[in-house]
């Protein structure tokens, strides 16, 4: 009998990585073609249209993630990955050949192409965690981080090369060419094989096993592995018979519930997206300069998101999630603050230097919250709840950046720069006290652990006494 040819692990998570890649540059790309498409359709006193076709994709992604994660438990990871860069691909097409002043059009569009930027999120990470082996999985969040933050750096370099093409033609490239990894993406994972994890759960054992042949080395912890793999799919069918959605706010679940949902809102309230949509924009205000004239600031802000999703990788294992959160959040923070203090005290600062604080709130932003958030809510549900929770908290993080991103040019049009980014900053501090007092600490424990201090968290509330 012939032996299976294994697929190279490099291949697979090559093509993982790549829906990262893909997910950023589709995040990434309207903050080049903003400026163009606001100049072309005449839109620069019209900020609640400006704020609906930027947050329309993750208007879509909240959709999409949802449904996703329906879906793929009866259509398979890999082909729903597929049906994504479909997606994908025909979204960027038709946001590319866009009518003149066509904004309704362009953001019925871009919330089509915000239910492929959802799916991407919540499948890609699951599909790459379920066919690497245990070792690897620690590292994978990380480096989906890294790859996201790539994509949005190559979205951002793509903008500042076709920045030179007359407007009309700039920022319709820009969105069309999305396309292009999409495509890649797809011929990619085509030659990929369904998750052992997912053919489990289906009754496929035999071609469960053929799979883990491709990809792993070791033939003795084959059927290791597979039994594990069959314990804990037989353990998730009962958790998920046992528990409904009533469960999460009730018992020992409530605590944890609570901080991983918060953590994921928190992640999007502090206003990261503001930056990332918007730095042209926020350096046309500031400096009085024409928006498509400021393309090279998104790309430093892409240089800054992947050295610190790099750093994250370094220093993971290394410090308390709390430690490094809070830490985060702190100096987030007073990088919203302290322009508004400092241009109150001295109204002649020189403008540009809110730049340069929003520089150091991308630097702390990029190992910390950016990554930690997704850290955290995959290690604080216990199993009973992991499928319901973690969904929960994804849906959260998506209105949250669907929120900033409606309502950020909505606020900057009624309100200072200042003033707006010192909203978000006491959101960030807000978020530090919430980390500190309603996040418990997930380095190195166990989930029975973490549960465990739910379970104490719940007698504790109860024997409070009640305020009259």
């Amino acid at each position: 009998m012939q032996k299976e040819k294994k697929i190279p692990s490099s291949f697979i998570y090559f093509f993982g990585s790549f829906g990262g890649i893909l997910f950023g540059y589709d995040i990434g790309v309207m903050t080049g073609a903003l400026p163009f498409l606001q100049t072309d359709w005449a839109l620069q006193n019209n900020a609640g249209i400006i704020g609906w076709i930027t947050s329309s994709v993750m208007l879509g992604a909240i959709f999409g993630g949802a449904l996703a994660g329906q879906l793929s438990d009866k259509l398979g990871r890999r082909k729903m990955i597929l049906i994504s860069a479909v997606i994908f691909v025909v979204g960027s097409v038709l946001s590319g050949v866009s009518p003149h002043n066509g904004s309704l059009y362009l953001i019925i569009v871009r919330v089509l192409l915000g239910t492929a930027v959802g799916a991407a999120s919540a499948l890609v990470p699951a599909y790459m965690s379920e066919m690497a082996p245990a070792k690897l999985r620690g590292q994978l969040s990380g480096l989906n981080q890294t790859m996201i933050v790539s994509g949005m750096l190559l979205s951002y370099i793509v903008d500042f090369l076709l920045k030179d093409l007359p407007e009309a033609w700039a920022w319709r490239l820009m969105l069309g060419l999305a396309a292009v990894p999409a495509v890649i993406l797809y011929f990619g994972v085509a030659k990929l094989p369904e998750s052992p994890r997912f053919l489990v759960k289906n009754g496929h054992f035999s071609e469960a096993r053929k799979v883990l042949t491709y990809i792993r080395n070791d033939e003795s912890e084959i059927d290791q592995e597979l039994a594990d793999i069959k314990d804990t799919a037989n353990a998730e069918a009962q958790a998920a018979k046992s528990t409904s959605w009533g469960t999460l706010f009730t018992g020992k679940y409530r605590y944890l519930v609570i901080a991983g949902i918060g953590v994921a809102a928190f992640q999007q309230f502090q206003g990261a997206n503001a930056i990332f949509y918007y730095i042209p924009l926020i350096v046309e205000k500031a400096t009085g300069s024409a928006a498509s004239s400021a393309l090279m600031w998104p790309i430093i802000q892409g240089v800054i998101l992947v050295v610190g999703s790099l750093l994250y990788i370094a220093i993971a294992d290394r410090f308390n999630r709390k430690t490094l959160i809070m830490l985060g959040g702190t100096v987030m923070g007073l990088s919203f603050l302290l322009p508004a203090i400092i241009n109150w005290i001295n109204p002649n600062t020189n403008p540009m230097m809110i730049v340069v604080f929003l520089c150091i709130y991308v630097a702390f932003y990029s190992f910390t919250w950016a990554p930690l958030t997704w850290v955290i809510v995959g290690e604080i549900f216990p199993l009973a709840i992991r499928g319901r929770a973690s969904g929960m908290a994804s849906s959260f993080n998506w209105i949250g950046s669907f929120l900033v991103g409606l309502l950020f040019p909505i606020m900057t049009a009624a309100m200072s720069q200042e003033a707006v980014f010192a909203i978000f900053g006491i959101i960030c501090i807000l978020g530090v006290a919430f980390t500190k007092f309603c996040v418990p600490e997930t380095r190195g424990r166990s989930l029975e652990e973490i549960e465990e201090e739910g379970t104490r968290d719940k007698s504790k509330v109860a024997v409070k006494p009640e305020i009259d």
